[in-house]
């Protein structure tokens, strides 16, 4: 009787086991689907780098990418988050398991922030973050694709501004679809957590 019943529970606990995972692995599936009806960084991107070569995100496909959007001239938050996703960056890599992660800046103010003025900016933080600027017209459309609000202020005396803009930095899977997206509240660690919980569940959504 000891071995029925034993033989019955652990049945029922291999059964519970599949129905969860089943129904996680459902739910994932799900909101994949959710997150290619926003079209949310769909779109294509032109832009170029600090050395002047041309950069699509289609260049980027195969690998995970954590995009932030700002400008050199902030005087603050945009420091503090690539700060944070640079240290975000460095907690993965310390685990060779996982797939290599893209950290990319892509400017908001394309008028002062020129590849000479994103190389100087970004010396300071990860050493593989990619800066990416482009005319105002290709920086618009990128930041569109991503629904980034971007506005400008006015110009102070001295002829400088700020430029209003959502604080996110994104989470790109390898076939290119948007993944998830981490606030001002968030911390490296948790960003960290989280990037590290996608690239093991990751299942690329069929076309």
């Amino acid at each position: 009787r000891a071995a029925v019943a034993a033989a019955v529970a652990g049945a029922a606990g291999a059964g519970w086991l599949y129905l969860r995972r089943d129904k996680e692995r459902r739910l994932r599936a799900r909101r994949l689907r959710d997150l290619r009806a926003l079209a949310l960084g769909q779109g294509d991107f032109q832009l170029h780098d600090t050395s002047g070569t041309p950069r699509r995100k289609a260049d980027f496909l195969g690998r995970w990418v954590l995009l932030y959007f700002g400008f050199t001239h902030c005087p603050d938050v945009c420091p503090e988050e690539l700060e944070k996703l640079s240290r975000a960056v460095e907690l993965l890599e310390r685990d060779p398991a996982l797939p290599p992660l893209q950290p990319l800046f892509v400017t908001v103010d394309p008028e002062r922030d020129d590849a000479a003025a994103l190389a100087r900016y970004l010396r300071d933080f990860h050493p593989r973050l990619v800066g990416l600027t482009g005319t105002p017209e290709q920086v618009r459309a990128a930041a569109a694709a991503f629904r980034v609000y971007v506005s400008a202020g006015p110009p102070d005396a001295d002829g400088d501004y700020v430029v209003d803009h959502s604080v996110l930095t994104f989470l790109v899977g390898p076939d290119g679809l948007f993944r998830d997206y981490y606030g001002r509240s968030r911390t490296a660690e948790e960003v960290a957590e989280s990037v590290r919980r996608h690239m093991e569940t990751y299942e690329p959504l069929p076309p």
